[in-house]
C-alpha cells in the first residue's frame, strides 16, 4: 500500500510527459554571416511555440513560454506583438540584406482581436506595461507619435481579416538601448543565460559593436497542415555586427574606405580594396566565451554559418571544427550554403568539451565584389535657416530589368507642418503617380502626419521623393533636455515584394534558419522585404534657455538691493537714547570734583 502511491505518481508523470512535451516545443539556432567589409554580422533566434489558447485566459500552466508575456497578450486581448529596441544603423548597401531588419531607437506594432473595444486604452496599457517589462521608455508613446497604417503592416501570423482600424504602430527613435533591456530580454529564455546559445550573450561583448537590434515577435499560427487549430508562436531575435576595427583585430588600411562602384549588364557592384586581408573570426573572439552543450530544454540548437561562394567562385571562407552537416537554400532570393553545426549531435563534442567556430579566409583577396541589394534606400534633410526644409528619399531599385511596386511609409511629428502641395515623386527625370496614397494630417499635440503610397520602381532605376515642411515653434515646456541637439525623425518604412535573382523552390523550412520563415513566403519568383531608412535629426528654433537664468538672478539682485533698503527705511522705528548718568565710581568723583572747584564729570 504504501509503495503504491509513488509508484501511481511516476506512472502519471511518465504519461504526462510525452503529452506536455508535444505541447511546446522551443528551437534555438545562431546564424553567423561574414559581412563583405570583413566584419561579422551574427543573429539569435529563440522560437517557443505553445498549442494553447492564449485569449480565453483558460491557461493556468506556463513551462517554456513566458508567463508575463502570456497573461499580457490574454489579458488585452493582443492578437500579434512585434516588438524591436535596436542600437546602431544596418547599413543595407554595403552589408546586404538584412536577416531582421528594425530602425533606430524603439519600435513597437500590435494587432489587436475583434473582441477589444477600446482600441487604443488597450494600446496605452500595453506599452506602459512593456516598458515596465523591458524597463525601456516605451511609456512615451502617446497620439502624438502613435499612427494606424492602412497597408504596410499586415499581420505575420494567422489573421481571419484585416481591419487596420485594430493596428497601432510607433516608434522611438529617440530611444538608446543598453544592458538593462538586454537583461529582462535574456530572462525570458527558457534556460536563461546559464545554457545553451544564451551562453555568448555577455553583454559587454554585445555592446561593444556597430549594430544591436533585440526583439519580441508573438503571433498566431498553425498548430499543423491542416490548420483547425491554432499555436502561439514567440520569438525572440538578436542581431549583432561586429566590425574588427572596435573588436581590436586590425585597423582599416589608409585606402580601406574608398570603394569604386562598377555598372554592367549584371547590375551594380562595388569593389571595396581591402588593404589588409580580411580578419579571421571565432565564437571567442566575437563573445569571448565559448559554447559546451545545448539548452536541455531545446528540442533543436544548431549553429548555422554563411559559406555561400562569392560569385560563383570557389568558397573562399572555411570554418573549423568540420561542420556537421551542409545545407543548401534560397534564401531573399539568392543561393545560400550554410555550415550546420548540431549541438544536440553527440558526435560534435566527443573530441572536445567547447565548440568554438572558427572562421578563416583561404587566401586573402585584392579585392571584393560584392553585388548590391536589389532594393535599398536613403533618406535626409535639406534646406537652410529654421523656418522651412525639405524631406528627401531615394529609392534604389537595382534589378536589370524588373520593375516592382513598393509601398512607402512616412511618419513625421506634427512640429514639422508638411506641405502636401509641394510632394514630388520622380523618375529617370520624369514624374512617377502613386497608384495609392494615404495621408491623414496632424493636429498639434495630439498625432503625427502619416502619409503611404504604393509606388512602382523601373528597372535599374533610382526614384527620389521630396517633400517641404516648415517648422513650428513649440511651448518653452515643450522642448526636450538638450534641445540643441535636435529632434528626431523616425524611419521610413518600405515594404515590397522584389524579384529574386534564383528560381525560389519549395524547401524544406525546418532545415532552413529560422528568419526565413517569420514573413510570409509568395509564389517563388519573388520575396518579401521591408527596409527602414536612417532616421533624420532636424533642428527647430531654440528659445536661448539661459536667458530665463539671467533675468531671475538680476532681479532678484535688483530685489535684494534696492527694495531690501527701502522697505528696511520705511519700517525702522527710531529711539532717542538719554545718556545715563553714571555709577557710584562717578558720582564719588563728581562729589571730589566739587570740593576741589573742578566742573563734574
Amino acid at each position: 500500500g504504501g509503495m503504491a502511491a509513488p509508484l501511481l505518481l511516476v506512472l502519471l508523470l511518465a504519461l504526462a510527459g510525452p503529452g506536455q512535451a508535444r505541447r511546446d516545443a522551443l528551437r534555438e539556432e545562431l546564424l553567423l554571416s561574414p559581412l563583405p567589409t570583413g566584419d561579422v554580422a551574427a543573429t539569435f533566434q529563440f522560437r517557443t511555440r505553445w498549442d494553447a489558447d492564449l485569449p480565453r485566459g483558460a491557461v493556468s500552466h506556463y513551462r517554456l513560454f513566458p508567463k508575463a508575456l502570456g497573461q499580457l497578450v490574454a489579458a488585452l486581448g493582443v492578437r500579434e506583438l512585434h516588438l524591436a529596441l535596436t542600437q546602431g544603423f544596418w547599413r543595407t548597401r554595403t552589408w546586404g540584406q538584412p536577416p531582421l531588419q528594425a530602425p533606430a531607437g524603439a519600435e513597437l506594432w500590435v494587432w489587436f482581436q475583434p473582441t477589444v473595444t477600446d482600441v487604443d486604452k488597450a494600446w496605452k496599457e500595453l506599452s506602459n506595461i512593456l516598458s515596465g517589462i523591458f524597463c525601456a521608455s516605451l511609456n512615451f508613446i502617446d497620439s502624438t507619435n502613435t499612427v494606424t497604417p492602412t497597408a504596410s503592416f499586415k499581420p505575420l501570423g494567422l489573421a481571419n481579416g484585416t481591419d487596420h482600424h485594430l493596428l497601432r504602430y510607433a516608434v522611438l527613435p529617440r530611444e538608446v538601448v543598453c544592458t538593462e533591456n538586454l537583461t529582462p530580454w535574456k530572462k525570458l529564455l527558457p534556460c536563461g543565460s546559464k545554457a545553451g546559445l544564451a551562453v555568448l550573450l555577455k553583454a559587454e561583448r554585445l555592446f561593444y559593436s556597430s549594430y544591436h537590434s533585440q526583439a519580441v515577435h508573438i503571433r498566431p499560427v498553425c498548430r499543423d497542415a491542416s490548420c483547425l487549430a491554432v499555436s502561439w508562436e514567440l520569438r525572440q531575435t538578436l542581431t549583432v555586427v561586429f566590425d574588427s576595427f572596435s573588436s581590436g583585430q586590425g585597423k582599416k588600411g589608409k585606402h580601406g574606405s574608398s570603394a569604386l562602384w562598377s555598372s554592367s549588364a549584371h547590375g551594380t557592384s562595388l569593389h571595396l580594396p581591402l588593404a589588409l586581408p580580411p580578419a579571421d573570426w571565432s565564437l571567442f573572439k566575437m563573445f569571448s566565451r565559448t559554447l559546451t552543450d545545448a539548452c536541455p530544454l531545446a528540442s533543436e540548437s544548431k549553429v548555422y554559418v554563411d559559406i555561400s561562394p562569392k560569385n560563383k567562385e570557389k568558397e573562399l571562407l572555411e570554418v573549423t571544427p568540420p561542420p556537421t552537416s551542409v545545407h543548401e537554400a534560397i534564401v531573399q532570393g539568392d543561393k545560400r550554403t550554410y555550415a550546420v553545426y548540431d549541438l544536440l549531435s553527440h558526435s560534435l563534442f566527443n573530441t572536445s568539451r567547447s565548440l568554438n567556430v572558427q572562421l578563416k579566409w583561404k587566401r586573402p583577396e585584392d579585392s571584393s565584389e560584392m553585388p548590391i541589394p536589389v532594393l535599398h534606400a536613403h533618406r535626409y534633410v535639406s534646406g537652410y535657416g529654421l523656418q522651412t526644409g525639405e524631406i528627401s528619399t531615394l529609392i534604389h531599385n537595382t534589378h536589370p530589368y524588373r520593375a516592382f511596386p513598393v509601398v512607402l511609409l512616412e511618419t513625421v511629428p506634427w512640429y514639422l507642418r508638411l506641405y502636401v502641395h509641394t510632394l514630388t515623386i520622380t523618375t529617370k527625370g520624369k514624374e512617377n503617380k502613386p497608384s495609392y496614397i494615404h495621408y491623414q494630417p496632424a493636429q498639434d499635440r495630439r498625432r503625427p502626419h502619416l502619409l503611404e503610397m504604393l509606388i512602382q520602381l523601373p528597372a535599374n532605376s533610382v526614384t527620389k521623393i521630396t517633400i517641404q515642411f516648415e517648422r513650428a515653434l513649440l511651448k518653452w515646456t515643450e522642448y526636450p533636455p538638450d534641445p540643441n541637439h535636435g529632434f528626431y525623425v523616425s524611419s521610413s518604412v518600405l515594404s515590397a515584394l522584389v524579384p529574386s535573382v534564383v528560381a525560389m523552390k519549395d524547401v524544406d523550412v525546418e532545415q532552413s534558419p529560422l528568419f526565413t520563415s517569420l514573413f510570409p513566403s509568395s509564389d517563388g519568383s519573388s520575396y518579401f522585404v521591408r527596409l527602414y531608412t536612417e532616421p533624420l535629426l532636424v533642428n527647430l528654433p531654440t528659445p536661448d534657455f539661459s536667458m530665463p537664468y539671467n533675468v531671475i538672478c538680476l532681479t532678484c539682485t535688483v530685489v535684494a538691493v534696492c527694495y531690501g533698503s527701502f522697505y528696511n527705511l520705511l519700517t525702522r522705528t527710531f529711539h532717542v537714547e538719554e545718556p545715563s548718568r553714571g555709577g557710584l565710581a562717578k558720582r564719588l568723583a563728581n562729589v571730589i570734583r566739587k570740593f576741589r572747584g573742578v566742573p563734574p564729570l
